[in-house]
């Protein structure tokens, strides 16, 4: 081998010196709303910016981009469970409403003796929401306290008042004599539709908060309610020029729209998870605690409420009734026993034939309505068994439910559930020594 050749080898066969810290060049990835960027510091100080390669398929893309705009951030992970069945009955809850108020408002302008095109009667609509509407309002708004206790059926009440507004507008070029007292019913009904509506928001958008992002999820809400909409008046539009230009056909297409509308807002009722206690989700614990000796989470519960007829009384939790005064629901003279009885309680106990009354003092929280149901239910199955007293059974089972509260109580909190306000429906009479 030649000299030069040798001293070509032993030059390749060097060791590689290694590089100063400060030479390796210090660089991150960002991600934001999908899109990789990778940013690096330069030798002389300046920050670059490069776009990474986005191998994604199309379809994944718009998938995702539409997830990241209409969609909490970080969803699936950000949300309880059942905001993905809520989100989707309500898309077609709103498409199916605006859909149905185009058609209702043309048939009000040919009530009126007009003969408006599609495009007319989505402009009358933001008009003819005036007047009686204010009325509704007003007298709804009376009612805030029974929403806060029951946001699933109101809302669904909401949605009825208002497809009955709809429905009187819908039928108005029948009696074209009556149109203002037709428009003026149907605006009653919506006004009050819009205040239950939007008072039921917030409960039960909070229900799905999951990390302190209550405003990302209602803004997020919002956004999924306005593209529905909007694809909804379109809907409209083309049925009013077509199968909808006849009554007939308004009459049998707007039938339809409304039972899909109603059937959405129930189904979206039933995947709210409401962790706030009032006398049926109250009931239902209890219920559910003497059966299998477990507490149920709000998610888990949310398809044993009744949403039409919450009030009615439960039998396997003691057949409770909240909120008569309590001058009717005990009588006089058992007043100082009960009182014997429940010394440090903020509730009374009167058990009757059907039911048995609980009276709240007007400080009683949700603990205290969960020791007064224990204690109902308690009673309720040792009379089936006993002929004794029923102050020595109320005895006997505020005993047996003080044996039992602290790890019940425990595991109601660890299942997520509300306990320091019970919501009583503002119907109720509560009282005070």
């Amino acid at each position: 081998m030649q000299f030069l050749e040798k001293v070509k080898m032993i030059k390749k066969e060097e060791p590689v010196m290694a590089k100063n810290p400060e030479d390796v060049p210090v660089y991150w990835f960002e991600t934001s709303d999908t899109v990789s960027h990778r940013f690096q510091f330069e030798s002389d100080g300046h920050l670059s910016m490069k776009v990474v390669d986005d191998a994604r398929p199309v379809p994944q893309k718009m998938v995702e981009s539409f997830l990241n705009k209409f969609f909490p951030s970080g969803y699936p992970y950000s949300v309880n469970e059942g905001y993905l069945r809520y989100t989707q009955f309500r898309a077609l809850q709103h498409l199916s409403s605006a859909a149905l108020s185009v058609l209702s408002t043309q048939s009000l302008l040919f009530a009126a003796g007009l003969r408006p095109t599609p495009a007319q009667a989505t402009v009358v609509s933001w008009i003819l929401k005036d007047g009686m509407q204010h009325v509704g309002k007003l007298i709804c708004s009376n009612l805030g306290a029974r929403m806060d206790s029951e946001p699933k059926r109101w809302r669904i009440l909401a949605d009825v008042l208002y497809d009955i507004g709809t429905g009187l507008e819908l039928v108005s070029p029948l009696c074209p004599h009556l149109f203002l007292e037709m428009a003026g019913l149907g605006n009653f009904a919506k006004g009050m539709a819009t205040v239950a509506a939007r008072a039921t928001r917030l409960p039960i958008y909070s229900s799905f908060a999951k990390e302190g992002n209550l405003s990302d999820i209602f803004a997020k809400g919002e956004a999924i309610s306005t593209l529905f909409n909007v694809a909804g008046i379109g809907v409209g539009i083309q049925l009013a020029s077509t199968i909808c230009s006849s009554m007939e056909g308004k009459l049998v297409v707007g039938s339809i729209l409304s039972a899909v509308h109603v059937y959405s807002v129930v189904e979206q009722m039933r995947g709210v998870p409401i962790n706030t206690l009032n006398p049926q989700r109250t009931a239902l614990i209890v219920a559910n605690f003497l059966k299998t000796g477990q507490v149920p989470s709000p998610p888990d519960l949310r398809f044993q409420e009744d949403l039409l007829f919450p009030e009615r009384p439960i039998q396997d939790a003691g057949n409770v009734k909240v909120g008569r005064a309590l001058h009717k629901a005990v009588k006089p003279s058992q007043v100082q026993k009960l009182k014997e009885v429940f010394v440090e309680e903020k509730f009374l106990l009167s058990q009757g034939k059907s039911w048995t009354d609980m009276v709240l003092e007007h400080d009683a929280t949700g603990e205290d309505a969960l020791r007064g149901w224990l204690v109902a239910a308690y009673a309720k199955s040792m009379t089936k068994i006993y002929n004794d007293p029923d102050d020595i059974i109320l005895q006997d089972a505020y005993e047996k439910m003080n044996d039992v509260f602290n790890p019940f109580l425990s595991q109601v909190q660890a299942k997520g559930w509300y306990t320091d306000r019970f919501l009583d429906g503002g119907t109720g009479t509560r009282f005070a020594w």
